[in-house]
């Protein structure tokens, strides 16, 4: 039996995850995403109330998928439409995790994760658990298609419809009576007593089998005809009533208590011991079938169920959703997008970028200073990340290519355990991320080369970013070398004079006049500086005049 709810043909195994998620999840900041996907938040009259404490499987299951992308349209929708059922029923993906979750903690304490379903290796420990075990998989199995029931009708997703199908059909109302009939035939081998309308019952066996009388007495060509457990009334064995009981069955030609003789009574219990063993033999097949489905059932619920709480840690801080399309690798058209992590962290509805980036393949951002170039960058990265992992993008509308690599190249802090320079550092980083280069990969790059003088940058930023782009490589680039970029911005103006096609284009932070920075990425010819004595005037308290002296390009004065 197969989940199948992350993917249309197959479960989570051997799943190939980015190269180097780890720069990933730091650039990105996408730790605090899934901290917060394993936090549900509480709506009362359309306002949060409560922030729940976290789970830590969820979380878990989270850091998991989302750094291992979809390939294809067809995974991205698939994905797509069983999330869209899960938002519009969110009490069915509550309770479907929730059922999921019960079953296999259950299951743990049954000693799933130090010996697999079997349990004990003794033969009574192992019937017992294979007893409880089944018992357990049935009215787990039972619940689940009671919360799939309807599911033409509630679901339009063909995951969650193919669901309900297969359980119906691999554990059917047949094949469910069977496995019931199974397990109260030996209930007498793992139940002693119950209370029923106030009195007491003790659970009795009854076993009919059927041989012949051999050598010694001993019995030959046994066969199993019947083994039921019947509830009988319990009664004090030194009461009066079972003193009587005991001596008319004394008196029965045909019957005899093997409580009065002890070897014969240790016989009856291996027989006992021996015929529940067959019998629960018949259950192998059952439960081989379900014990890979819940695992994955959980681990795959706990994915929506993570996605469903970020849509409401969106709706929390009045954030604007959508499911992002699919298009060619040289196209980015987003609206409103906003950088969700940053979002969360400050709680607060970002400044969204709007763009439409047709047919190019080489990004250049520069302007000023906390102008939101970073925020930017790391908006598109982790839209593209979620994007490829199926989810929700917080934007009202997003379009990107796929990208089964992915690449972030942002600057470190320094870090007093390094062995070598900071420019180093970042040109062994990049190396990395060369060796495992194809012509479906997007790098983000954010200030890469900033280590070192502004001109030695500028020569290694032009030779890495040029030739990525010659070979095809998508490149969102935030950089304040601005030698690269006039001179990359030159090229291009000299090819479009020329009447030829260039796949690369310019933004820059909007800045307005007294130095007002908007957060919002405009296209532009590249500026010509970072405006860094607007913080410096910020600090003071006042404008800063500066001159400039032999650039043709630039004012001889500004502010």
């Amino acid at each position: 039996m197969n989940a199948y709810l992350l993917y249309k043909d197959k479960e989570w195994v051997g799943a190939s995850k980015y190269f180097d998620s780890k720069s990933i999840v730091q650039d990105l900041g996408l730790k605090t995403l899934y901290m917060n996907a394993g936090k549900d938040v509480v709506f009362e009259n359309g306002a949060a109330k409560q922030i729940k404490e976290q789970d830590p499987f969820i979380t878990d299951t989270m850091s998991r998928v989302m750094v291992v992308p979809l390939v294809s349209k067809e995974e991205i929708l698939y994905r797509q439409k069983i999330l869209k059922d899960c938002l519009e029923n969110e009490s069915f993906i509550q309770d479907l995790y929730k059922a999921a979750t019960s079953i296999v903690g259950e299951w743990d304490k049954l000693g799933r994760r130090a010996t697999g379903y079997s349990g004990r290796s003794d033969d009574a420990g192992w019937t017992v658990t294979q007893i409880h075990l089944t018992s357990l998989f049935v009215s787990g199995l039972k619940k689940i298609k009671k919360l799939l029931r309807g599911s033409t009708v509630l679901f339009s997703s063909e995951g969650l419809k193919n669901l309900a199908k297969r359980l119906n059909e691999e554990f059917d109302d047949e094949y469910e009576k069977k496995i019931e009939t199974l397990l109260n035939d030996v209930s007498f081998y793992v139940k002693e007593s119950e209370e029923k309308d106030g009195a007491l019952f003790v659970y009795s066996p009854r076993l009919v089998i059927e041989g012949k009388l051999g050598a010694g007495l001993k019995l030959k060509d046994v066969k199993l005809k019947e083994v039921t457990s019947k509830m009988v009334r319990y009664r004090n064995p030194k009461s009066t009533i079972s003193k009587i009981v005991g001596f008319k069955n004394s008196l029965t030609p045909d019957s005899f208590s093997v409580k009065m003789t002890p070897a014969i009574e240790k016989q009856v219990v291996q027989l006992e011991q021996n015929t529940v063993n067959y019998i629960m033999t018949f259950t192998g097949e059952f439960l081989d079938r379900f014990s890979g489905f819940f695992d994955q059932l959980l681990f795959q619920t706990a994915f929506y169920r993570g996605a469903v709480n970020l849509s409401r840690h969106m709706k929390r801080i009045g954030i604007d959703y959508c499911f992002p399309t699919v298009c060619e690798r040289n196209n980015l058209a987003f609206s409103e997008l906003k950088e969700f992590v940053m979002c969360m962290e400050q709680r607060v509805n970002a400044v969204g970028n709007t763009c439409n980036i047709h047919d190019k393949m080489l990004v250049i951002i520069t302007g000023a200073n906390q102008g939101g170039k970073s925020t930017f960058l790391r908006s598109v990265g982790i839209a593209q990340v979620m994007m490829q992992a199926g989810l929700q993008v917080a934007a009202e509308s997003f379009s990107s290519g796929i990208f089964t690599s992915l690449f972030t190249h942002f600057t470190r802090r320094e870090d007093s355990a390094m062995n070598s320079g900071r420019l180093d550092e970042e040109l062994g980083r990049m190396n990395s991320i060369i060796d495992h280069l194809d012509n479906a990969s997007l790098v983000l790059l954010n200030e890469s080369f900033a280590t070192t003088t502004e001109i030695d940058g500028s020569i290694i930023a032009y030779d890495i970013i040029k030739a990525m782009n010659e070979a095809g490589v998508k490149v969102i680039t935030v950089t304040h070398l601005l030698s690269f970029a006039q001179k990359i911005y030159a090229e291009t103006e000299e090819k479009e004079k020329n009447n030829e096609h260039s796949d690369i284009t310019f933004f820059c932070a909007e800045r307005k006049e007294g130095g007002v920075r908007t957060f919002k990425m405009i296209q532009s010819v590249p500026e010509l500086t970072s405006f860094g004595l607007d913080l410096y005037a910020d600090v003071i308290g006042k404008p800063v005049i500066f001159s400039e002296v032999g650039s043709n390009e630039q004012e001889g004065i500004k502010k």
